[in-house]
């Protein structure tokens, strides 16, 4: 992954400036009106972090209540049902692969919303009548759909609408979606092809549809997909009304930037986001990355806001500190604020970080977004305040517990590791050591499933054996899931070849630190690949040299913003005057946690 990110940013330095997103723009002769639908980011608000596949009619009205209530005086207005509206059975995250050919679906292959799910889409009506409750609240309704036709669509051979075809005439039965068993790609190198996301979108506009997030679309952003979005887009140009186009997933090939911002309007940069800081901090490198392609009408999106209560009902995981760099960065960024938890338990936390006038002021209306410096993790991003010498400064202290414990120093390090219940005896002295370091790296087969275990990881020394499962480590981080003792990063029992054993589960990449206590002087375990991914796994013993502070100052040299003299500053978080500063300003953070501000020069 960093190999792939650091020749992004080589790509990106060679044929743009640091300062390049106003470089890029959309021709005069080719500019879409679709542009002026979204001149700003969109706000508002995604079923999926809450509800996942489930979502009911109800449950649906009572988040738009809410959303009237709590979000909409701030601006959010976007309100999407999202994935799978059409499964009769849909439930949780998942998808059921036996209920592809028990979908809701009229006679042209065209999904429908499951009436036993929206009782008002009943008798051919669709979603009309819920999408005209959420206009009648003030609100825009929209919704999520999957590339393709349905695969029950080709079993069945259904007709397409306005063409003497059917719909295994232009099915792709080699283009699936390798994580959603719904749909088969469609040929939208055909006239019908284009008939048939016509007809789709043509019906959506019947039903008042004012925003279509489509997944499956921008990664890996093949030539049947790219075919498949110049279809969308034409047809929604036909169908005469304003719907703002999203696609998902990410990330999306950054060399895609210039088609992909001619056809929609927002395109996520990211796989699905979730409450961890590791996709967190995997996000700075994004958004800058996407530097050249963001201005009115087009968006790099880095996905939904998955705080407050999500995934049915639990709390988020982000500390508070995570909030901040959370909303700073995708504020600052100008990426879409969508969010994803339950509006009619939005505690005021959560709403007041979400509603907060001065940060939404940044994200709706700042230009030159830019990342101005990066040192050891500490960042800092800066954007222009239109008509004026003002200028918005994000603050970062982006450092974690691990960063300086660099597994190229590691003093064991395994071979890859690739296949399901493939071990590694290991055994590393650890005498002299003030903290133990275990990693688990990515083994590089391509393979997203990268998970591990330590087996049994146990001191040795005179004062007998300790079981590190017995104590509590001062750090610990996952790529997926959590790190858990005795458990999986799913949460599931820890088992290996079908017996439960004691240890640690993980996901690459990973790092779990301990402090050493005195008395033992060898550490053994057992690195096991749990499933059929690949890892590396790694051992280093701290022996006090490499140590991380909990809060770091964070400052910006005021010239590199372009200002000269003295500034005055505003904490937008705080909405607090913090006075004067000449030369520079800085702040003291803490680890993961983040501040924005507004500069005002001083004449």
């Amino acid at each position: 992954m960093k190999r792939s990110i650091v020749f992004v940013l080589a790509f990106l330095y060679c044929g743009f400036s640091a300062n390049a997103q106003s470089k890029v723009s959309v021709s005069k002769e080719s500019k879409k009106d679709f542009h002026d639908w979204a001149k700003t980011p969109p706000l508002g608000w995604n079923s999926w972090d809450i509800f996942g596949t489930a979502i009911t009619e109800k449950q649906a009205r009572e988040q738009a209540d809410a959303m009237k209530k709590h979000l909409l005086p701030s601006g959010y207005d976007v309100f999407t049902v999202d994935i799978q509206w059409y499964q009769p059975t849909a439930k949780n995250h998942f998808y059921d692969a036996d209920a592809i050919y028990s979908l809701s679906m009229d006679a042209y292959g065209r999904l429908t919303p499951a009436v036993n799910r929206f009782p008002s889409a009943a008798d051919g009506k669709g979603f009309k009548p819920l999408a005209d409750y959420v206009h009648s609240l003030g609100l825009r309704f929209g919704i999520h759909i999957m590339r393709g036709i349905p695969k029950q669509a080709v079993k069945e051979n259904t007709p397409v609408l306005g063409t003497d075809v059917r719909a295994q005439d232009i099915a792709l039965t080699n283009s699936v979606c390798s994580w959603n068993p719904d749909m088969y790609g469609v040929d939208a190198t055909k006239p019908e092809g284009q008939a048939y996301y016509d007809s789709i979108i043509k019906l959506y506009a019947s039903w008042g549809v004012d925003y279509i997030k489509c997944d499956d679309i921008s990664r890996p952003y093949d030539a049947v997909q790219q075919a498949e979005i110049e279809a969308l887009r034409k047809a929604i140009d036909k169908s005469g009304r304003k719907i703002v186009l999203s696609l998902s997933p990410g990330a999306t090939p950054l060399s895609k930037g210039p088609h992909v911002m001619e056809h929609a309007n927002l395109w996520r940069i990211t796989d699905d986001f979730w409450d961890r800081w590791g996709l967190l901090f995997a996000m700075f490198e994004r958004t800058h990355a996407w530097e050249p392609y963001r201005g009115p009408g087009h968006w790099p999106d880095a996905d939904m806001l998955p705080i407050g209560f999500i995934d049915f009902g639990r709390p988020t995981k982000f500390t508070r500190d995570e909030h901040y760099t959370l909303m700073s960065l995708w504020s600052i960024a100008r990426s879409p604020l969508i969010f994803g938890g339950d509006m009619t338990k939005l505690d005021d936390f959560t709403k007041n970080m979400l509603t907060n006038p001065e940060m939404l002021q940044v994200n709706q209306n700042s230009t030159n977004n830019r990342q101005v410096s990066r040192d050891k993790n500490l960042i800092v991003w800066a954007a222009d305040v239109p008509g004026s010498k003002d200028k918005y400064v994000a603050l970062f202290n982006a450092q974690s517990k691990g960063d300086n414990l660099d597994f190229a120093n590691a003093d064991y390090a395994s071979p890859v590791i690739a296949g399901k219940w493939k071990s590694q005896e290991i055994k590393v002295s650890v005498k002299d050591g003030k903290r133990l370091v275990l990693f688990v790296k990515d083994g590089g087969n391509g393979i997203r499933f990268d998970r591990g275990v330590w087996v049994d990881p146990v001191l040795h020394g005179p004062n007998g054996d300790l079981k590190l499962t017995d104590l509590k480590w001062s750090y610990a981080s996952a790529g997926y899931g959590e790190t858990r003792v005795n458990r999986t990063c799913d949460n599931d029992p820890l088992m290996v070849e079908g017996k439960e054993v004691t240890g640690i589960g993980t996901h690459a990449e990973s790092i779990i630190i301990y402090d050493l206590p005195k008395g033992y002087d060898t550490f053994t375990t057992r690195g096991v690949v749990s499933d059929n991914g690949s890892v590396v796994f790694g051992v280093l013993v701290d022996k006090g040299e490499q140590n991380t502070s909990d809060t770091s100052m964070v400052s910006v040299n005021l010239k590199d913003l372009g200002i000269n003299g003295k500034v005055k500053v505003r904490d937008l978080w705080g909405h607090k005057d913090l006075g004067q500063y000449t030369k520079s300003f800085g702040q003291e953070l803490p680890l993961h946690g983040a501040g924005m501000y507004r500069l005002t020069p001083v004449k």
